[in-house]
């Protein structure tokens, strides 16, 4: 069978070659918030810490919505999607590390929390919002965890913690000890 190259399909080719560009950039939203994984940027350790510390290090940026790992030796690098706090006022930012990690966390709402939504405590499984792991920071109420609602991971959703999907932190709660270093911007 022969194909035939109309008008039509030369037009079809020329515009989606136009709009590839567009699609594959990420979309600014009003307040300049990014929304898609092509925000993602790749970083340098040492452009955030001053020196390795013979522990894993950890780059959280709000705006990309991306959490990115350094061993200590500083070779393997990962970056993994994340959600991020619905607003500023809710994302502490800055210098901490990692002081308590735990396997099947519960959820207790701040007071907060539970003066504003009414929220009560979750024990651990399916309907726990802190997923299947944590990683909890020098910061009272803030944690790096997972997430059973998979439509979180990407947006700004949370009251302060950073998600991430299920799989994802089993695989960095594995590669991070007590005492990672950790930014969040």
């Amino acid at each position: 069978m022969t194909q035939t190259f109309t008008r039509r399909v030369a037009l079809g080719i020329a515009l989606g070659g136009l709009a590839a560009p567009t699609l594959l950039r990420a979309q600014t939203l009003p307040g300049g918030v990014t929304r898609n994984v092509a925000a993602f940027r790749t970083y340098v350790w040492s452009d955030h810490f001053d020196a390795l510390s013979g522990m894993p290090m950890l780059v959280a940026d709000t705006q990309a919505r991306s959490l990115h790992y350094w061993d200590a030796q500083g070779i393997d690098y990962r970056v993994y999607p994340t959600s991020v706090p619905k607003t500023d006022e809710l994302t502490k930012r800055g210098f901490t590390e990692i002081v308590r990690k735990k396997v099947g966390p519960d959820w207790t709402p701040t007071q907060s929390q539970k003066e504003r939504f009414g929220w009560e405590y979750i024990p651990p499984g399916p309907k726990s919002p802190m997923g299947t792991h944590a990683m909890y920071l020098g910061w009272p109420a803030y944690a790096i965890h997972g997430t059973h609602d998979t439509r979180k991971i990407g947006r700004p959703s949370s009251d302060g913690c950073i998600g991430l999907y299920n799989e994802k932190i089993a695989e960095l709660f594995q590669l991070c000890p007590l005492g990672t270093k950790v930014r969040i911007m």
